[in-house]
């Protein structure tokens, strides 16, 4: 057969790499000039390894990327190591990544530590059931079971943060699934991400897979036998199936002809957008912090990440790199406002978490931003999920939306990748 594939991130480089094992002719669309989706990365002229937009990292149980990292002969590059994850408390961050951090953290009471340390052996080592924990909201099902306080100094600000005004509707499936798959150790790839999306990227080539970088597709057109693929000066180019991989907004305008049932759940999936400024520091900001959970009402911001506590600084020239992130709706004002309007809105809590910071530290800062890069998860959200397999004949989509009850992230996209191919695969040529 020939297939389209609209999206070159993990997924849709998965998902091409899968169909072109399967002996059909396999040609990938992506409107970026590169390779990855939001695992791609930028440089700096003085960077050795380049960085990604959004940070990243994987967990020691993410077997899907790591078992393709194995069949692409590139497993040694990752590599795995502890770090700090810190919740900000009254001035400072407090690590807690084990349960012996946890049992020091002096935001709560001492029952209440063993409490919370009790809920998160629970749901990580003990239940698999997270379809009846998608019967209620996490903020319900942790105050039940952790109390009312640990919910408000632990729970409350991860929910809130990650979904803003929505963090009362994430079912409590999710946050069973975020602890689930979290490992002690964090992963990274040697290169940076980007340099895991050009290998794939060269082996689906080596392959036979036509990639086109920088090439949208405008417009998507059902024919007799398939479908026709659109792209700006170039002639409609005919498959016998086309995968669409990214936000359902994008599904939804290529192909309005969906049925109306597919189209209702496809227009009520909701999603947080990402922004992220990145700032080049010329010293260090955390005193060894990897990772700090902000609470938003003090600082702008739900994340600081100071990268270079986790990767050294000599593979970025010596720069101590930080990122500041939050997931926010997309009509907010942070994806209108310039970068410099956002410098001066963040810059100034950086004093709270190292007095000694002035604006003379940021060498160079970068800012990106995706609106579609959070799903929100309500109660019983597997029930309107749309089917990988569009009813359209021949037309998949797949996106992060579709990962659940696991969140999005790289390992994720690998198997979505994996499993929409399998499912086009057992699709006979149409006759």
């Amino acid at each position: 057969m020939k297939i389209a594939l609209v999206g070159a991130g993990l997924a849709g480089m998965t998902a091409a790499r899968d169909l072109a094992a399967g002996g059909h002719k396999v040609t990938l669309y992506e409107a970026a000039p590169l390779a990855g989706g939001l695992a791609s990365g930028f440089r700096d002229e003085r960077w050795a390894w380049p960085l990604e937009r959004f940070y990243h990292h994987i967990f020691t149980t993410d077997t899907a990327i790591l078992k393709l990292a194995e069949d692409l002969g590139c497993a040694d590059k990752f590599f795995f190591r502890g770090q700090q994850t810190a919740q900000w408390w009254q001035g400072r961050g407090y690590d807690l990544n084990g349960p012996l951090q946890v049992l020091r953290f002096a935001a709560l009471p001492p029952l209440d530590r063993v409490r919370f340390g009790a809920l998160a052996f629970y749901l990580k080592y003990v239940t698999a059931n997270w379809q009846r924990l998608e019967r209620t909201t996490a903020a319900t099902w942790t105050s039940r079971w952790a109390g009312r306080n640990v919910y408000q100094v632990i729970w409350r600000p991860l929910l809130e943060g990650k979904f803003g005004p929505h963090a009362d509707e994430v079912n409590m499936a999710w946050l069973w699934a975020r602890l689930k798959a979290r490992s002690f150790k964090l992963g990274y790839f040697t290169g940076g991400f980007q340099a895991f999306c050009n290998t794939l990227l060269a082996a689906i080539k080596q392959q036979g897979v036509a990639v086109r970088l920088s090439t949208p597709v405008t417009a998507i057109r059902q024919t007799r036998n398939g479908w026709e693929v659109i792209t700006p000066g170039l002639p409609a180019e005919p498959f016998d199936q086309l995968l669409v991989t990214g936000a359902p907004s994008l599904l939804a305008r290529l192909a309005p002809q969906l049925p109306g049932r597919y189209l209702e759940h496809l227009n009520k999936l909701r999603s947080m957008g990402a922004v992220v400024l990145t700032l080049a520091l010329t010293r260090p900001l955390t005193g060894g912090l990897y990772w700090v959970n902000m609470p938003k009402d003090q600082f702008p911001y739900l994340a600081l990440v100071e990268h270079t506590n986790f990767i050294a600084p000599s593979h970025y020239g010596g720069d101590h790199l930080v990122y500041l992130g939050d997931y926010l709706e997309p009509e907010h004002e942070y994806f209108k406002l310039s970068h410099e309007a956002l410098l001066a809105r963040f810059l100034p809590s950086l004093q709270l978490v190292n007095p000694a910071f002035e604006r003379s530290w940021v060498r160079a800062s970068w800012l990106h931003r995706e609106r579609y890069a959070q799903p929100i998860v309500p109660i019983g959200h597997s029930q309107h999920i749309p089917a990988l397999r569009t009813p359209l004949p021949g037309l998949y989509w797949a996106s992060m939306s579709q990962v659940y009850p696991w969140d999005r992230g790289t390992n994720f996209a690998v198997e979505l990748g994996q499993r929409v191919a399998a499912l086009m695969l057992e699709t006979p040529r149409p006759v």
